[in-house]
């Protein structure tokens, strides 16, 4: 016969329930929260587009013209998030990707134009790698093998960088994951006075299968895969490692991404640096979620206010997401 437990007298002495007992105490008692100002907005630009295009695999998602990417930067400053992340979608590539650094490239035409509509409101960034603009989708440019040639690729990126920086970007995402990109930029930066321009490392970036939704989003050339660039999915202190580095090279902000799937990495990335830590929630996360509310299974609102609180509980200070304008008003509007 099992023990009864007492009705009365001093047992039970803690009752954590006091803590959850009506909306205003569990407001009071809540130890992690998601406000706008915790989100940025990831937005694809696309040269030769007139209107905004649907992206099949992330509904809700588009890839803009200039002048609608106006408007929705003007419309995430005025939902309170902290920024927009820019990504360029060339009309022609080529093995070096030369529209990268092209002032006149879509993606530099962008950022000065969303730079002069939000620059005062939004800390406008833009992803710096060059997978978006080579005709064979990697990162960086190839060796005579057909491999990533690693210190050619820096070069590429000091040129990209400085592009970015003078077409308005405040903050640079380093997302190539080659060594000594942070250290490379930061050096060529400040030696062209853009000391105050902003780099966000991405330290530790997954070979992960929760991209497929992107590449269709940048009409990624991609052949082969990332694995000898990005992390191993299976290695964690690699991941911190890598986060170190990056902090010691001069980022200012290191990166976790993808989300969801390495929130053991990034509360230990956010344990061992003193910079602030941002997550990326990739676009299969997304698209899971899109997925699943579509068809009635879970409910949408909440799952994805979940998921964000989930990334921001793990330590980010910050979460890059698809849905940051929309979660901003539902959160304002609580």
């Amino acid at each position: 016969m099992s023990a009864r437990l007492p009705v009365s007298g001093s047992f039970p002495t803690v009752r954590p329930r006091r803590l959850r007992q009506s909306p205003a105490v569990r407001d009071l008692a809540r130890e992690t929260d998601v406000l706008p100002r915790h989100l940025v907005l990831p937005a694809f630009v696309r040269e030769g587009l007139s209107a905004p295009a649907p992206i099949g695999s992330m509904p809700g998602v588009v890839q803009h013209s200039v002048d609608s990417l106006r408007r929705a930067a003007v419309e995430a400053a005025e939902a309170g998030i902290s920024g927009i992340m820019l990504f360029g979608v060339p009309a022609v590539r080529d093995a070096v990707g030369s529209g990268a650094d092209d002032p006149e490239g879509i993606l530099n035409v962008a950022t000065a134009a969303v730079a002069a509509e939000v620059g005062d409101a939004l800390v406008v960034q833009t992803d710096l790698c060059l997978d978006e603009f080579t005709d064979h989708g990697h990162c960086g440019v190839l060796d005579a093998n057909g491999a990533v040639d690693n210190d050619a690729t820096l070069e590429r990126y000091v040129s990209m960088g400085l592009a970015q920086a003078r077409a308005g970007s405040g903050l640079l995402g380093l997302s190539g994951m080659m060594d000594g990109q942070v250290g490379a930029v930061r050096e060529a930066l400040d030696a062209e006075g853009f000391t105050d321009t902003l780099i966000l490392g991405y330290a530790a970036k997954y070979a992960s299968a929760f991209y497929g939704p992107f590449r269709e989003a940048v009409d990624s050339q991609l052949h082969g895969d990332r694995r000898t660039y990005q992390l191993d999915p299976g290695n964690r202190r690699e991941g911190v490692r890598e986060a170190l580095i990056d902090e010691a090279e001069g980022a200012d902000v290191v990166m976790v991404k993808p989300a969801m799937a390495f929130l053991d990495v990034l509360r230990e990335v956010r344990d061992a640096v003193t910079v602030p830590v941002w997550a990326y929630q990739v676009s299969g996360e997304y698209a899971m979620i899109e997925a699943a509310a579509a068809n009635g299974w879970i409910d949408r609102r909440a799952a994805v206010l979940e998921s964000l609180l989930s990334i921001r509980r793990a330590g980010a200070d910050v979460v890059l997401t698809y849905w940051a304008t929309e979660a901003a008003g539902w959160i304002r509007a609580q």
